[in-house]
């Protein structure tokens, strides 16, 4: 009975502007532009590869759009170099012999083009590592080279699709237990001990550009794998080879449905011959190429000074459109700075927009931004405007409803978020959790002390058809979900550039050295 009685006090010292939430909804649900902004950002620019003419494209239509919404200091800003560019513009794939068929499937970035159609023998050479490679020396040269074997593929038993339910979000809102590890990406903690499954990615990237060697020497004309995983037709897949101008290109590669894959395997274990037609028009540039984040603002009033930061990441993989990773989190920030400037609410903190880019090769347009507006995370020096942002919001977990909120460790944000979300809770808004979650922009403010926050989303599909695959396109975003999103976000802004002060912080990280290993590019998450 004391803590229930106890917490409308606390709630109540959070001012909450219900009028204005009300104004807000009534903006988001009724005049929404945000399937319009995903349209552009699929259907005319994706997908949009960082270092890509297709993602500057992108980028330079975001500036025109904030500037077409009155959004002042939009601009394409530097954040470093990508590496080398790479895109492509066509692909086909067919089994030629012993039947014609078309196959399903994509090239992987970062591997050359075939110059034109290749028609060739197919061979199966499965190298799983660098002790297979004297298996096959000699038998490649002009070959098709199947790298995999088989992959064996189990009956659905579970909906693609689903949304948390009421006790999946209880079990979420629940704190870790202590001493388990904070992050669950299998990327290292700055300053911390390599994981076993960060050794392993490291070790597989290592492979690979010894792979990428043998395979050039020997004259393989095209590589052929299945993929990260997949079925019914849909491929996950994403880079084949680096945008490290020191490392080899590999020859031309591509990812392949399980099942198109699987048929060309049984065929050449039965001793079939098998013939096959590749065309892929691939585009690389072998320089630095420089990358670029898109920022722009709202300025504040009496405080215009200080910063609530809002982002996503602009960038995507090329198999599909990036609509959902991550189209959708961008299309919502720009509907986020539709609604407040539409409704021409007066907010005393500047909100900037920032979309980054490079995140898919290891949050590099987001850590850059972060090391040059407000702290080096290796050394802890601070930049004049550390103390001047409030918070940052992210939105990077597919197309799903917002549900609630990862507190990333801040109990002083329980409260806060608790008087915040209460409007939205009718809207399936219920859950705070004082866990961290991992892979995406807010973890680069979180690294140096900043409030930097990321949203509970509904799972829906995307890990199941459209993260990192062909199916991220258009039909696979939820329109009232991003509505609801925008209009969940748009109120988080409002009341932290409205509020008399900044958002609680967690004490300063000690300085973080970045290892050896570790200051390699990371792989994408």
């Amino acid at each position: 009975m004391i803590l229930a009685a106890a917490l409308p006090v606390v709630l109540a010292a959070e001012n909450v502007d219900l009028s204005v939430v009300h104004r807000i909804k009534a903006e988001a649900f009724q005049n929404s532009k945000v399937m319009d902004y995903v349209f552009q950002l699929t259907d005319v620019y994706g997908p949009r590869v960082s270092g890509s003419p297709a993602y500057r494209a992108a980028a330079q239509w975001v500036v025109r759009t904030a500037k077409e919404l009155g959004l002042e200091n939009a601009q394409l800003e530097k954040w470093g170099t990508v590496g080398r560019s790479w895109s492509f513009s066509r692909f086909s794939a067919h089994l030629v012999e012993p039947v014609q068929a078309p196959l399903i499937g994509f090239p992987l970035a970062w591997t050359e083009g075939t110059n034109g159609p290749v028609t060739a023998e197919a061979v199966l050479a499965v190298i799983q590592n660098e002790a297979d490679f004297g298996k096959f020396k000699g038998q490649l040269k002009g070959k098709i080279v199947l790298t995999d074997p088989a992959r064996q593929l189990e009956p659905r038993t579970s909906a693609d699709l689903r949304r948390y339910t009421d006790a999946e979000l209880a079990e979420r809102a629940k704190a870790p237990e202590p001493g388990q590890a904070p992050f669950a990406m299998p990327f290292p903690r700055p300053g911390g001990p390599p994981s076993p499954q960060f050794r392993q990615m490291m070790q597989a990237r290592e492979l690979r550009n010894k792979l990428a060697r043998f395979l050039k020497e020997e004259g393989a004309l095209v590589v052929v794998t299945p993929g990260q995983r997949g079925d019914y037709g849909t491929v996950f897949a994403t880079s084949g080879g680096s945008r490290e101008l020191k490392d080899p290109l590999p020859p031309p590669t591509i990812a392949l449905a399980t099942e198109h894959y699987n048929r060309l395997v049984r065929l050449l274990e039965k001793k079939i011959p098998v013939k096959l037609e590749v065309d892929v028009r691939a585009t690389v540039e072998e320089k630095e190429v420089e990358g670029f984040n898109v920022v722009a603002e709202l300025p504040g009033a009496r405080k215009r000074d200080e910063l609530v930061m809002i982002g996503a990441h602009l960038d995507s993989w090329h198999g599909g459109t990036g609509a959902t990773d991550n189209a959708a989190g961008c299309a919502v920030m720009i509907e986020v700075m539709r609604i407040l400037k539409t409704l021409d609410l007066k907010m005393d903190r500047t909100v900037r927009m920032a979309l980054w880019d490079a995140e898919e090769l290891g949050l590099l347009g987001s850590r850059a931004y972060v090391k040059e507006h407000f702290a080096d995370r290796e050394t802890m020096a601070l930049k004049k405007d550390f103390h001047k942002l409030s918070g940052y919001f992210n939105l990077d977990n597919g197309s799903g409803k917002i549900r609630g909120v990862y507190l990333q460790g801040n109990d002083m944000m329980r409260p806060i978020f608790e008087a915040w979300l209460e409007p939205f809770r009718d809207l399936g808004v219920t859950t705070i959790t004082i866990a961290n979650t991992s892979g995406t922009d807010h973890l680069s403010f979180d690294a140096v002390g900043l409030p930097g926050f990321q949203f509970i989303q509904d799972p829906l599909d995307y890990s199941t058809r459209t993260h990192h695959s062909n199916m991220d396109v258009y039909e696979r975003i939820q329109r009232g979900d991003l509505m609801q999103a925008s209009a969940v976000i748009a109120s988080c802004v409002y009341h932290a550039a409205t509020r008399p002060e900044l958002l609680p912080r967690k004490p300063l990280p000690k300085p973080q050295p970045r290892r050896s290993e570790e200051a390699k590019p990371l792989p994408s998450n």
